[in-house]
């Protein structure tokens, strides 16, 4: 399936949104493409537009179809991140808990770290067992900065 890309400037810099024909396939931190690919692509444009709706703090919950790439333990994981409610965390445990796996706090770390639809699928809803902030992919600010735009 043909992927095409866009690159979106939001609050926190460049975001690189991957979609096929029929879902989104990615959303990174920075800009991977090199350039944006200028598409009349609808699919991105309602990203685009419920992204601009987040930011500016006007939209909760994505309804975008999605179709992210990984094994089926890191689905599951991602699946559950998507459980998390808007303005919430929860520790890397609790997620394992939920993922079926009460050991695999660091497994569900891993796919934290792996998730390729960054904001949408909420990785940066989870933290540390004592509350403190830890490792993201998109970097620590910009997690402080989507967990403080999420009250």
């Amino acid at each position: 399936m043909k992927i095409q890309k866009k690159i979106y400037q939001s609050p926190i810099g460049p975001l690189t949104i991957s979609v096929n024909e029929k879902a989104v396939t990615g959303l990174q931190f920075g800009d991977l493409t090199g350039q944006s690919c200028e598409t009349d692509n609808k699919l991105l444009e309602e990203v685009i537009r419920q992204l601009d709706e987040y930011f500016a703090g006007q939209r909760k919950e994505f309804g975008l179809p999605l179709e992210p790439s990984g094994t089926d333990f890191q689905k599951k994981v991602w699946q559950n991140l998507q459980k998390i409610p808007y303005g919430e965390t929860r520790s890397y445990g609790e997620i394992a808990k939920m993922s079926d796996s009460p050991k695999g706090f660091r497994a569900v770390g891993m796919a934290n770290n792996r998730n390729p639809i960054a904001i949408i699928i909420p990785c940066h809803r989870v933290i540390g067992a004592d509350g403190s902030l830890t490792g993201f992919g998109g970097g620590m600010e910009n997690k402080e900065f989507l967990l403080k735009l999420e009250g």
